[in-house]
């Protein structure tokens, strides 16, 4: 379900359904603030640290957490994660020779492939079993408007072009908490995009509250595939497709057709015979992104091309300088 359109709007001019709804959004928000004021359920003797955002849906949580999975080597990373659109409560180490999106949801199946990353609807618990299987840092994907377990370093991801939206909190805008409420509470704010999507970040935004700003792009992996020129249909169920339709054209993919689908909508048989037949008719390639391609039955994967991206931040003296205070071994 796409997120209505206001949403979207400068926060100098968010709209007149974000006013009608104001008093929806400021009792969210009192719920929220009395929510992540309770104590921690668990202090653990290990660093934690968290990816989160402010506004709900897609920011780049899922790269920023695998750059870090990556970064971390050597200091035996496990990743814990809600495991969105999955059945089971856990906890439950994700096992990708096993499990499929509907046990553990889309996201672990991808993690689960740089770092141990374990399924938990109770975060602490999630925690607790990583500790247990020999965790020498936690990361949790997802988890900041969550106070079950104390942090060591909380991350939040904002996506340059949309910013905080309107400025406003769910439903009269996009986020979870108000902006300065949340950013009091976060120890560094990445901002994903290219030059264009920073610049316009920092002129929406001018005044946030201070602390260490990282700046961040997602460029495609090199994988050897050749894309300049090839006849594609793409389909992307992530939080904002365009996104990737935009790489797919940028690396020259010739796009016959862009297929935005739900987050984490499930792949049903007669979604990808659909996508299969129209694909034929024009001649094209499937082309996914790496979280979709996790959704998909086996039978089918062998029909779909997958274009894995990556985060790269530009400066990493803050977060190399954050990730020393660690005292990580």
């Amino acid at each position: 379900m796409r997120p209505p359109q206001f949403w979207s709007n400068p926060p100098q001019a968010p709209g007149v359904a974000a006013r009608l709804l104001a008093p929806l959004s400021a009792f969210n928000a009192q719920n929220t603030a009395r929510r992540v004021a309770r104590e921690p359920d668990i202090l653990p003797d290990i660093p934690i640290i968290c990816v989160g955002n402010l506004n709900a849906g897609g920011t780049g949580k899922t790269p920023t957490v695998i750059a870090l999975a990556e970064r971390l080597q050597g200091a035996a990373p496990h990743i814990v994660s809600r495991g969105y659109g999955g059945d089971l409560k856990g906890p439950v180490l994700v096992d990708q020779a096993q499990h499929d999106a509907a046990a553990v949801g889309d996201e672990p199946l991808l993690l689960a492939a740089f770092a141990p990353t374990w399924v938990a609807k109770n975060r602490a618990s999630g925690v607790r079993a990583a500790i247990a299987a020999g965790a020498g840092v936690v990361i949790l994907d997802d988890g900041f408007q969550n106070p079950s377990v104390a942090k060591s370093l909380s991350i939040v991801v904002v996506d340059g072009a949309r910013g905080f939206g309107n400025g406003r909190v769910i439903p009269a805008g996009p986020l979870r908490e108000p902006v300065a409420v949340g950013l009091a509470r976060a120890d560094m704010l990445l901002v994903i995009g290219g030059a264009a999507s920073q610049s316009q970040f920092e002129t929406v935004w001018p005044d946030l509250p201070y602390l260490p700003l990282l700046r961040g792009v997602l460029e495609p992996l090199e994988t050897g595939m050749e894309w300049n020129g090839i006849r594609a249909m793409a389909f992307a169920g992530i939080g904002h497709p365009e996104k990737f339709f935009a790489t797919l054209r940028g690396l020259g993919a010739n796009l016959i057709r862009a297929v935005p689908l739900d987050d984490h909508q499930p792949l049903t048989d007669g979604l990808l015979r659909r996508l299969e037949l129209e694909a034929a008719a024009q001649s094209a390639q499937l082309v996914t992104t790496e979280k979709d391609a996790t959704r998909l039955p086996a039978s089918f994967r062998q029909k779909v091309l997958t274009l894995p991206v990556r985060l790269k931040i530009k400066d990493t003296a803050a977060i190399d300088a954050a990730l020393a205070d660690l005292k990580l071994n």
